[in-house]
């Protein structure tokens, strides 16, 4: 099997670092550095242990896209900052000085980063596994919604969930996904997200159709097949399978229904963008520079340990 390409959901990785490691983790001007050094780890271990051959760090160009606000525009919603007129995202003051120092570690070393402008980084992840023909994909991410871009064919697509720590991680496949929540393997990424439309997300600000839950719209895909048979089934009125409660829920969810499928399902069309091939290099690209942001913002051996993944490959 060839090396395969991983992608690095950069966001949700590194917020995950910020919360999984003390701030008292700073460089020597006292700046915290938790989550640099937690994202840099997890890249030399994704090098190390996955055998990444080609590597992305995917990023939000647009944290809350318009075309999502404009179908639902609860979505998101509760985590604008309240004090930002701008719109932007409410994201922990000792965090938000730390983003910038991941990019430039990501520059020195030679690691690829890719954008779509107007688009989320899932997006941006969406797309280029959707392109990818000839060698395997990785997703690395704690964000459950990226579990639809799974995939067999023509090349495989797995996502290596992070979401209780990288030693619980779990590697998904259709099969395993299938199993974990009752969907159909033949099209388990896709059923993902039409079950993900029907339970909704508090926290992406999707209210999904009122008494349905994960179960019970895990049992409704897997009954008729994709969010479009069912809704079909409910306006036909003759399906016996399809219970007057559900009928009626769904019914009265019409027109989040409506809309809902375009705000949670990827957008593999996004015109995705790399600020360089996307090789795993053999060196860092520019030595005496990630030496110098080592020393200046205390990295430890966060840096040295990516380093090495890079020469040991």
């Amino acid at each position: 099997m060839s090396a395969p390409l991983v992608l690095l959901d950069s966001a949700s990785l590194y917020f995950r670092s910020f919360y999984a490691l003390p701030e008292s983790m700073t460089a020597p001007d006292g700046t915290p550095v938790n989550a640099v050094r937690g994202f840099v780890d997890t890249v030399a271990r994704v090098i190390t242990e996955r055998r990444a051959g080609r590597l992305v760090a995917c990023l939000d160009a647009d944290w809350r896209p318009e075309f999502r606000v404009a179908a639902l525009p609860s979505y998101k919603a509760q985590r604008v900052a309240q004090d930002a007129g701008d719109g932007s995202e409410q994201v922990p003051d000792t965090l938000t000085p730390q983003v910038p120092i991941i990019l430039d570690v990501l520059d020195a070393v030679g690691i690829a980063t890719a954008e779509a402008s107007g688009y989320e980084a899932d997006d941006v992840i969406g797309a280029l596994a959707a392109r990818e023909t000839r060698d395997p994909v990785e997703v690395v991410t704690g964000d459950r919604d990226m579990f639809q871009v799974v995939r067999d064919e023509p090349s495989t697509v797995r996502v290596i969930y992070v979401g209780r720590g990288w030693n619980k991680a779990e590697v998904l496949g259709p099969a395993e996904l299938a199993e974990k929540y009752a969907l159909p393997v033949a099209n388990a990424g896709s059923a993902y997200a039409d079950m993900a439309v029907l339970r909704g997300d508090p926290s992406d600000g999707l209210p999904g159709v009122a008494g349905i839950g994960e179960k019970t719209a895990a049992k409704l895909i897997s009954e008729f097949g994709s969010l479009g048979a069912l809704l079909a089934a409910v306006h036909d009125g003759m399906d016996r399978k399809l219970t007057t409660r559900a009928r009626n829920a769904l019914i009265a969810g019409a027109d989040y229904l409506a809309v809902a499928p375009a705000v949670v399902r990827v957008a593999v069309d996004a015109p995705v963008v790399l600020d360089r091939p996307d090789a795993v290099p053999a060196r860092p690209a520019d030595p005496d520079r990630l030496a110098e942001l080592t020393r200046r913002w205390g990295l430890g051996s966060s840096v040295p340990r990516l380093v090495s993944a890079l020469e040991r490959r």
